[in-house]
């Protein structure tokens, strides 16, 4: 590390983790420097500081973002001319702000303190290196006993041994906790009462990082404590940091779409709505389907005979999807023994030659995405 002007900067290489590091800022105002010390510290980035002119060295050409105090903006005119540059000011009635940004190029004009939550989020998106999201697919249950947990698990499983970026995310405060399921109750790592009072961002790597990591994918699940509520502003905040470092992540969704429910839906790609071939189950599965549709852009149906458990229905897999008006992705197959192999700790899926891991495999495969993530 490098120390320009008191400040520890960046050495230009690119950090271990794959991060592409912070911005260079451009100020000789103290004041402005000490707000956009702030907010790089706030997204987790650190940055370099040059007080000088358009000589700001390999910095300005490397640096995925620059922030230029209004103060410095005359002595940028020489500069070479780049993408990514924002310039920083104070007053808001200054009329000749946006002659100055045009003269240095700048992509935007930013006013403090008004633009400080988008700034925040522009420094955290560059420093964490966003590229494309991740796909995410939301399970739901059309009734209790589904199987939609089950298949949760075992897409994240198989997306995880197939080499993607994997991150499974329990969003149903009621179902007892996706890391049991997994076989990982008392795997170390942060649980969703950890993350109650989230508001903003959350950084996406240190999510990550923070999260039990089972069967080579990270989970998000709840404890066994006392219920907490988690605010609609948290799930929002959590589900956007899984997504943002791309690959594929699972959501195992609640059939009662509230305030909170409704913000995971509106950020997952493509619903899956496991229902049995039941008359009854399918009735129930259409007050769910309209709850869901109403956010999702994308839902489709999983035929589950027997909830998964090989119990014979009296629908088949065609006519459930049409009384439901959705499309069909599949039917999920009877396994067996698999009862028995989660009592014992052992993921859904696990079986990398099992019908059930079959079936998720074919499904990715099916689904327009690459081992880097992306949308359907």
């Amino acid at each position: 590390m490098g120390i320009v002007g008191g400040v520890s900067a960046r050495d230009g290489s690119a950090p271990a983790d794959g991060r592409q590091g912070g911005p260079l800022i451009v100020t000789e105002d103290v004041e402005l420097l000490d707000d956009l010390l702030r907010l790089c510290a706030a997204a987790g980035a650190l940055p370099e500081v040059h007080h000088g002119g358009p000589g700001c060295g390999e910095g300005w050409d490397a640096a995925p973002l620059v922030l230029v105090g209004d103060d410095a903006a005359d002595r940028m005119r020489g500069a070479v001319r780049r993408r990514g540059v924002v310039l920083v000011g104070r007053d808001q009635d200054d009329p000749d702000v946006w002659r100055r940004a045009v003269e240095i190029g700048a992509d935007r004009v930013l006013m403090l303190p008004d633009g400080e939550q988008w700034l925040v989020d522009r420094i955290a998106d560059v420093a964490e290196g966003v590229g494309r999201s991740a796909l995410t697919i939301g399970v739901i249950g059309g009734r209790g006993g589904a199987g939609a947990s089950t298949l949760a698990c075992a897409l994240a499983v198989t997306a995880a041994r197939a080499g993607r970026r994997t991150m499974l995310v329990d969003a149903d405060p009621l179902g007892g906790g996706l890391d049991v399921l997994l076989g990982g109750e008392g795997a170390e790592g942060l649980r969703w009462p950890a993350f109650a009072a989230s508001r903003g961002r959350v950084g996406g790597g240190a999510l990550e990082e923070s999260l039990p990591e089972l069967h080579a994918l990270r989970v998000l699940s709840w404890d066994r404590g006392e219920a907490v509520t988690i605010a609609p502003e948290a799930v929002r905040a959590v589900v956007a940091a899984s997504r943002r470092r791309g690959g594929t992540v699972v959501v195992d969704l609640p059939r009662r779409v509230d305030e909170t429910a409704a913000e995971a839906l509106a950020q997952v790609d493509l619903g899956l709505l496991v229902v049995p071939p039941e008359l009854r189950a399918v009735a129930g599965a259409r007050r769910v389907a309209s709850a869901a549709g109403a956010v999702l852009r994308d839902l489709r149906v999983v035929v589950a005979p027997g909830a998964g458990l090989g119990v014979a229905g009296g629908l088949d897999s065609e006519e459930v999807a049409r009384l439901l008006g959705l499309p069909l992705a599949g039917e999920v197959p009877w396994e067996a023994g698999l009862a028995a192999s989660l009592a014992a700790g052992k993921p859904p899926g696990g079986a990398a030659r099992g019908p059930l891991a079959r079936f998720c495999t074919a499904l990715w495969e099916q689904l327009p995405v690459d081992a880097a993530g992306g949308g359907v």
